[in-house]
């Protein structure tokens, strides 16, 4: 299949930016999207022209590093997948696929289609840590958990910060991932002992970094590779107002 390529590219955050066009031949539909990237840097390196520089890590669509827009969407077209779990099956031969960085103010542009995501880590830090008794090792099932609980945590955990509720939002708003973060310690006992301090503290440091606020429109969720709940925002919203009681 043939690709018709517009991908952003910017020096760096004081750069400009600007589409730039490229055209691949031959290019194998049951290959990741990544890998497309890939032989189009090959080439450019070839060319000894500069390669577009994208997040990735794993390839496994567990790690959160890579995310960028694909045609507006976060990580393409394919619901519940990472872009690094995308294949170009799902285009057409000869489509023209724009990519461009996630759009916000707290994610700075690093270099073409690579952002600072560096302000989920304080968000994340400024929770804080877990109580753990270190004295005598407990059974393993002695602290008893309501299954319901533990299912929701569970998926809550399953947010791997990648951005892309952020870039979907309308108002580049973080309330899912933070939703997300807080509420997989907030159903678990373990993290009771810091429940109104952490959600408080993650809370303020969301502000801090220039995200948005939330109008529940529910593109967040919507674009999640993991599928996070909105419930969870509405948790979060509980357990901030209970926090200042």
């Amino acid at each position: 299949m043939n690709i018709n390529l517009k991908i952003w590219r910017q020096k760096d955050k004081k750069d400009k930016g600007r589409f730039k066009a490229y055209k691949l031949q031959n290019i194998d539909p049951n290959i990741s999207f990544l890998e497309m990237l890939d032989i189009l840097n090959n080439r450019l390196i070839k060319e000894k022209l500069e390669p577009v520089a994208f997040d990735h890590d794993c390839r496994e669509g567990i790690c959160g590093s890579c995310g960028f827009m694909i045609n507006g969407q976060p990580h393409g077209p394919q619901k519940a997948t990472t872009v690094c779990q995308l294949h170009m099956r799902s285009f057409n031969d000869e489509d023209e696929i724009l990519l461009e960085p996630f759009r916000a103010n707290s994610f700075k542009v690093v270099k073409d289609l690579s952002v600072d995501r560096t302000a989920f880590d304080r968000i994340i830090s400024s929770g804080g840590f877990v109580s753990v008794d270190t004295g005598k090792a407990e059974e393993a099932n002695s602290t008893v958990i309501e299954k319901s609980n533990a299912d929701e945590a569970f998926l809550s955990a399953a947010c791997i910060g990648c951005g892309a509720c952020v870039a979907a939002c309308k108002n580049s708003s973080a309330m899912l991932f933070t939703a997300a973060k807080v509420s997989q310690f907030t159903l678990l006992p373990q993290g009771e002992p810091e429940q109104k301090e952490r959600v408080q503290s993650m809370v303020a440091t969301m502000d801090e970094e220039g995200f948005g606020a939330c109008t529940n429109t529910g593109a967040c969720s919507a674009e999640c590779p993991k599928e996070i709940s909105q419930e969870n925002i509405a948790r979060l919203n509980r357990e901030f107002i209970k926090s200042q009681l």
